[in-house]
């Protein structure tokens, strides 16, 4: 359906009458397609309750995913291991990921209609903003494979950001937030300054807030994040396993603050 109604508004506005009826034709082959890719999607829409809601949530994950990692110019090893980790991660069964990977080659096609398919799921979940955001927020995984990032998947990730209405800045502060993440390991040789600086980034924050500052931002991002929210707004079973997670690292990072501020202080 909202293929059509994306088409008819896009032809009207470019090209009046002429554009309304082309735009409603157009849009009607998308939702065909969306059909059949959903279609397609019994295993993993029957793990996450039959609902097509969440059968959209995890094709859109993995076929977006493709379409970041052919942005390379290449989908190499290492994006094919690190979506089969991601899937694992999951606990898909071996039939959800036969269809995962299957999705994931969709988004490498060079006519996977990415504009489309990042508004299918916007109009979806456009009423919660926390879903869209943890969307994002997986997209990362893929686009930092190897811990860097061309200019053509950064490109596509603030192509995704605008349709799902979260500002450059606030994907910037993700991309830092994972970074941080991904690199936060301690090790023997992990200094006390780099892992506050992670912590910090891992919450957003700067070292010049105030505690009542840190502990607010810490709150709403352990409320964004929370499991139980999540599930209440449509995302599949699977999925909140990464908000867990996420979760982990927030609680960790604020906990090495409070530490070394209670030291210091």
């Amino acid at each position: 359906m909202w293929g059509k109604v994306l088409g008819a508004l896009f032809g009207l506005a470019l090209l009046k009458l002429p554009g309304l009826i082309l735009g409603v034709l157009l849009g009607h082959l998308a939702d065909q397609w969306f059909a059949r890719k959903f279609a397609d999607w019994r295993g993993l829409a029957a793990m996450s309750g039959s609902d097509d809601e969440q059968a959209l949530f995890m094709y859109s994950t993995f076929a977006v995913m493709g379409h970041l990692a052919k942005a390379t110019g290449i989908v190499t090893k290492a994006h094919i291991e690190q979506a089969n980790l991601f899937m694992q991660q999951l606990g898909l069964s071996a039939r959800q990921q036969r269809e995962a990977q299957a999705a994931f080659r969709d988004g490498k096609a060079v006519n996977f209609p990415l504009r489309a398919q990042v508004n299918e799921f916007y109009y979806c979940y456009r009423r919660r903003p926390d879903v869209l955001q943890l969307f994002l927020e997986i997209q990362l995984s893929i686009a930092c494979t190897g811990g860097k990032m061309v200019a053509g998947q950064r490109e596509l990730l603030w192509q995704i950001a605008d349709i799902l209405q979260i500002p450059r800045a606030t994907l910037e502060q993700l991309l830092r937030a994972y970074q941080a993440r991904s690199g936060s390991q301690p090790t023997e040789h992990t200094s006390t300054e780099q892992r506050l600086v992670a912590a910090y980034q891992v919450l957003g924050c700067d070292s010049t807030v105030t505690d009542l500052q840190l502990k607010r931002a810490y709150r709403k991002l352990m409320a964004q994040h929370h499991p139980d929210k999540l599930m209440s707004q449509g995302v599949p079973a699977a999925m909140l396993d990464v908000a867990k997670r996420r979760s982990q690292d927030i609680q960790a990072a604020y906990e090495v603050i409070k530490q070394y501020r209670a030291k210091n202080h």
